[in-house]
């Protein structure tokens, strides 16, 4: 089959969106061979994270060519896929060209999260009608909808009163690196490589208000000074990131919290040396570094918020989004081996359903039913 993608998040975006779509593309060449990709995107990214699908045979990237980017994405792309003679259109951020039903190839869209009906604070008032439009139109006309969690097919139903027939729940995995464990002295390397201490919490992410990031700085001055570990923050961003520096700095918290910057190459070692990862978000489409964490073998404190409980199944332990309840949380998982042990084990059993081959053939089962 020749599968068509709305590539540009895969060459442009280096977080939760860009991860969701190398992996997926990386996972179907590696368990399809006979499948081709076409990768779609304004503008193809030379960078390090975008190197492999550069080179593959199986893979064909496909640009602009001097068109405008937001009108060829919209519109222009479907010239293309017809040119192209593809099986199916795969919308891999929450949109599809418009009037792709009209073109006779198949479309499927994948919605990550509806964050921007439960926070419309945190998003201009333009870009909430913009994404609120999209996503409408592309659960409307898609022939599929894939959703990354229960949590978000729930929400789909509510927002746009799609059939639930409509609508495959598949998880994502994470990135493969993240499933070898290294060797205890190249992990050790790469901690000194970054001038981090050997013990260590982490928090992975973007540095916005509904990941919580704030709270659980101001959890570290509850915890008893047996357990004075410090935070590993690896992430960014603007206005919040500027709040939490302002309370570091006047809370005298500048050596407990610690800002390296990490290549993503090197992110494994992190977590598979920290002893505690905590992800207490507000809310969260899927949440991709707990499969990270659990998969290095290290504990997890989030909470049960959206989709976060399918996530980290019976392997992570679940607090309020609320300061002492963080606190009284990390407390718990560093101080009570046997049941810390325990919360591993249930981590490791909860990965089998974040299996790479497993899910890769849950999706080629869609684009074969509707690429008929």
């Amino acid at each position: 089959m020749h599968i068509a993608f709305d590539a540009k998040r895969l060459f442009h975006n280096f977080t939760g969106l860009g991860n969701y779509s190398r992996t997926l593309v990386r996972n179907l060449v590696r368990f399809q061979p006979d499948f081709h990709c076409h990768l779609y995107t304004p503008r193809n990214k030379q960078h390090p994270e975008t190197q492999f699908f550069q080179t593959h045979p199986n893979i064909h990237i496909h640009t602009a060519a001097g068109q405008p980017s937001t009108y060829w994405r919209s519109y222009g792309i479907k010239r293309n896929l017809k040119a192209e003679g593809v099986d199916v259109f795969h919308g891999l951020s929450h949109e599809i060209p418009i009037g792709m039903h009209r073109t006779n190839i198949p479309s499927i869209v994948t919605i990550h999260d509806l964050i921007f009906k439960y926070y419309p604070d945190y998003f201009p008032f333009l870009d909430r009608k913009i994404y609120d439009w999209k996503f409408r139109y592309a659960c409307e006309h898609a022939d599929s909808i894939i959703a990354i969690s229960e949590s978000t097919k729930a929400d789909i139903i509510k927002f746009y009163d799609v059939e639930a027939e409509k609508i495959s729940v598949i998880y994502q995995t994470c990135g493969e690196q993240f499933k070898q464990i290294l060797h205890p002295e190249k992990r050790q390397k790469i901690i000194q490589k970054y001038e981090l201490p050997s013990i260590f919490l982490l928090y992975v992410g973007s540095i916005i208000p509904r990941k919580n990031l704030l709270k659980i700085v101001q959890a570290l001055p509850l915890l008893p000074k047996s357990l004075d570990i410090p935070l590993v923050v690896i992430g960014d961003g603007k206005a919040y990131k500027q709040e939490v520096l302002e309370y570091i700095k006047v809370h005298k918290l500048t050596a407990r919290v610690l800002f390296p910057k990490v290549n993503y190459q090197d992110l494994a070692a992190l977590y598979q040396q920290a002893s505690v990862f905590l992800y207490p978000s507000v809310y969260e489409g899927f949440g991709i570094p707990i499969l990270e964490a659990l998969y290095s073998k290290t504990p997890v404190i989030t909470c049960t918020n959206s989709s976060l409980s399918e996530a980290g199944g019976k392997g992570a332990y679940y607090v309020e989004s609320q300061v002492e309840s963080i606190a009284e949380g990390i407390e718990k998982v560093l101080s009570d081996t046997s049941w810390r042990q325990q919360l591993l084990h249930a981590g490791q059993q909860h990965l089998t359903k974040f299996d790479s081959a497993r899910l890769t053939q849950q999706l080629v089962d869609i684009y074969q039913q509707i690429g008929v």
